[in-house]
């Protein structure tokens, strides 16, 4: 048959392209595709689409900045965002892009300033990215390998990695597994070689263009041994950050310095004989992800200790004892013996001058650094145990977790021989964890618990904070069957995945691309093995997964609410907990035959249920609160965090009360169930008769306290605010409100979630 001329090609590459960007805004409007399983893929397979033939991204680029255009002219603000998201994850992975069209979107990035947030923070964020890689092309692919590869790079030190966390208890086993081998696939499938070279091939074809000779580029370093592919790759490097750091800089300087790098790397082949075959896509490396089955309370805390500390370092000198107590050291290491050894002090027997110190033997040769390690021997003492210094002491983790500048160091040096002493360097967050939770509203119910004992481990010795960027992300799974341990609620779908339900009407493009995973991950996993499955799992779910956390970065923080528990037994202590969706209160079971009779006979007289004393705060439109108390036979109550409405304030509390209503007429007494609903912060329940019931946090019945008689809910504090709080009252007992360094503290504890636009105004 005759082929098509390259005109007409390209018109029909063109009218694709465009059909399939129409069909992304259709499902934003909630006209979904006619196939129900295309939900959810469609940005998939466009990107894909590029990937298959990199030459047309051109095309994909100049379609969405004329979309942008239109929704920018036509007020179609809930296009803007995801419009934006797909351009700028086209581009970072386009061979190259015209500078016409980089400065068409940097200037529509300009124009989002204008707007409200968050169309104003992300053209903020996006306009910032374009500056730099208008000046040196290629800056953005190169930073994001680096940092999710963590590839060692002097100019750009940044390491990323996502944490994949599910509950074994909630997935079914056969979701975990494939899971499992999905990931450890992506990781096995590159190596570091593979990704310095991938770096340099995008950069030097992004600054050079069509006259990069990118096939006799990548034969060239396969055929490098692995330290010299490092060398260009460094080279490269330092040449790309050195012209995104100069702010004034010219391109032309940018692409003769790539261009001399590419002879010396290619030899005396020139620029101008490469192959007319148009440009040629580089691979973007899957990132650094792991998985990890959530089996003990602290083990998110020691993976993210671990992620900053490997164990090839944990057992160096100054690593972690430095910030860490030695209990804590060896709760991450229970093998380490230099750990087990730090538990034990040492008798010093000098009396700490050093004047009293015993004479040293003169070196045999007196150069200056063995001159200078003498003198630090001399004046280090091991062995001892560093005394704790009090947590009302330091302010170090209040800098760290307000974002403010830092302050004085949390202690005094030591003073050195006639030197004064250096200031200490302010640390830098260096490390970003990316911490995906798979499941229903159960794990992130698990989650706020783990970010509470992190944010109070964090108040007594800062050791994360002030290193690690922490991001946390949710894909919504529903169970398939439940494990015996934590057998699932007569509760629906929509019911256990109200977080994020919430963030899809908050978010369109949430709800395209996240959402919709929620029935998709298990039937992917419960495919028979196959070639085809191994194709759509490894490309598919990697990929989403991949896009969430590189291009998700707009959180959405939810109240977490502390919860004091009161027990009948007086000699039980009474229990704190938090919860982040829900809390249910229901009348428990009479164990006793005494108590079941008397109950029995209660019943009768005044209806089923038992009486309750509630006093709460409501809360009413002009934001005043008003003191209010009930009394009242209830079978239960319902506390939901999480609003049926995006408008609607994130930190209250709709409380649900079955108030049983007892009417008297003349067939005799009648009782009927009465929903009691009303809106607060703060609210405090009691069981005057001591009658028990049984309490449930965040859908979880492995998180049910039983022979419960009181309970108060309260949103929870952050444990910095309280810390400081508790220091400025030390100082001000008649203060009531907040001064000094607690205004600027944040007071409330919060969870963000991240999502691709936050909530949209």
């Amino acid at each position: 048959c005759c082929s098509l001329s390259p005109a007409m090609e390209s018109s029909e590459v063109e009218s694709d392209i465009l059909r399939r960007v129409r069909a992304l805004l259709r499902e934003l409007d909630g006209h979904h595709p006619s196939c129900q399983s295309d939900r959810g893929m469609l940005r998939w397979t466009l990107h894909k689409k590029i990937d298959q033939n990199p030459s047309t991204s051109c095309v994909l680029v100049r379609i969405l900045v004329k979309e942008l255009e239109r929704a920018e002219r036509g007020d179609l603000r809930h296009y803007i965002i995801p419009l934006l998201h797909t351009l700028m994850y086209t581009l970072i992975q386009a061979p190259c892009v015209p500078d016409e069209l980089c400065a068409r979107v940097y200037d529509f990035c300009k124009r989002l300033l204008t707007l409200p947030k968050p169309f104003c923070t992300i053209g903020l964020d996006y306009a910032s990215r374009l500056k730099v890689e208008r000046t040196a092309p290629g800056t953005l692919y190169q930073r994001m390998v680096i940092s999710e590869q963590s590839l060692r790079s002097a100019p750009y030190p940044f390491q990323e990695r996502i944490f994949i966390f599910a509950d074994p208890e909630l997935l079914p086993e056969a979701v975990c597994s494939a899971l499992v081998t999905d990931t450890e696939a992506a990781r096995v499938s590159q190596s570091p070689r593979g990704c310095m070279s991938f770096v340099v091939t995008h950069a030097l074809q992004a600054a050079l263009g069509d006259t990069c000779d990118i096939h006799g580029l990548r034969a060239r370093l396969q055929a490098l041994p692995p330290g010299d592919v490092e060398h260009w790759f460094q080279q490269v490097v330092a040449a790309v950050e050195c012209a995104g750091s100069e702010g004034g800089s010219e391109r032309g300087q940018h692409t003769a310095r790539l261009e001399r790098i590419y002879h010396g790397l290619l030899g005396s082949s020139p620029a101008g004989n490469a192959p007319q075959e148009g440009l040629q896509g580089t691979p973007l490396p899957n990132p650094n992800i792991s998985f990890h089955l959530w089996t003990e309370d602290e083990q998110l805390w020691k993976e993210l200790v671990l992620f900053l500390r490997p164990l090839s370092q944990s057992c160096e000198p100054d690593c972690l004892g430095q910030d860490l107590d030695p209990l804590e050291i060896q709760d991450i290491l229970p093998d380490c013996a230099c750990c087990e050894q730090s538990r034990f002090s040492v008798l010093s027997t000098d009396s700490g001058i050093e004047r009293d110190l015993p004479a040293q033997e003169e070196p045999c040769a007196p150069c200056a650094p063995c001159a200078a390690d003498t003198e630090h021997s001399r004046l280090h003492r091991k062995g001892g145990i560093k005394k704790k210094l009090s947590p009302l002491d330091s302010v170090a983790f209040l800098q760290a977790g307000s974002g403010g500048p830092g302050g004085k160091p949390p202690g005094k040096l030591p003073r050195s021989s006639g030197k004064p002493p250096e200031p200490a360097a302010p640390l830098q967050r260096l490390h970003t964890a990316r911490v995906v939770l798979l499941g229903d509203d159960r794990i992130l119910g698990r989650l706020a618990q783990a970010y509470h004992s992190l944010r109070k481990r964090e108040t007594r010795r800062a050791f994360l904070t002030p290193r690690l960027n922490l991001q946390f992300y949710h894909i919504p799974v529903l169970p398939g069957q439940p494990h015996p341990s934590a057998a699932a609620d007569p509760a629906g779908p929509e019911e256990l995945c109200e977080v994020a339900g919430y963030l899809g009407r908050a978010d369109p493009w949430y709800e395209s691309n996240i959402n919709t995973l929620c029935h998709v991950i298990p039937k992917l996993a419960t495919m028979p093995s196959s070639p085809s499955r191994a194709l759509v799992t490894d490309l598919f779910l990697t990929d989403v997964i991949a896009y969430y956390a590189r291009m998700g970065t707009q959180p959405v923080c939810f109240q977490v609410h502390a919860v004091k528990v009161l027990f009948r037994d007086p000699a039980q202590e009474p229990a704190e907990d938090v919860f982040l969706t829900e809390l249910l209160a229901q009348v428990q079971d009479s164990p006793s035959h005494r108590e079941l009779s008397m109950t029995k006979r209660k019943t009768t007289l005044d209806g089923p249920g038992i009486d309750l004393t509630v006093t709460y705060r409501k809360v009413a439109l002009s934001d005043r609160e008003k003191e209010l108390a009930l009394a009242l036979r209830s079978t239960g109550l319902l506390m939901k965090a999480i609003p049926a409405e995006e408008a609607e304030d994130r930190g209250c509390l709709s409380v649900t009360i079955t108030e049983i209503v007892r009417t008297s007429n003349l067939a005799g007494r009648s009782f009927s169930a009465v929903a009691n609903r009303f809106k607060t912060r703060n609210i405090k329940v009691r069981s005057p008769e001591q009658r028990p019931f049984t309490v449930r946090l965040d859908k979880d019945s492995r998180r049910t306290y039983r022979d419960v008689i009181g309970l108060e809910v309260s949103p929870c504090l952050e444990p910095s605010y309280c810390l400081q709080k508790t220091r400025t009252t030390k100082c001000s007992p008649h203060e009531t409100e907040d001064v000094g360094l607690v205004k600027y503290l944040p007071k409330s504890l919060l969870l963000p979630i991240n999502t691709f636009a936050g909530v949209l105004q």
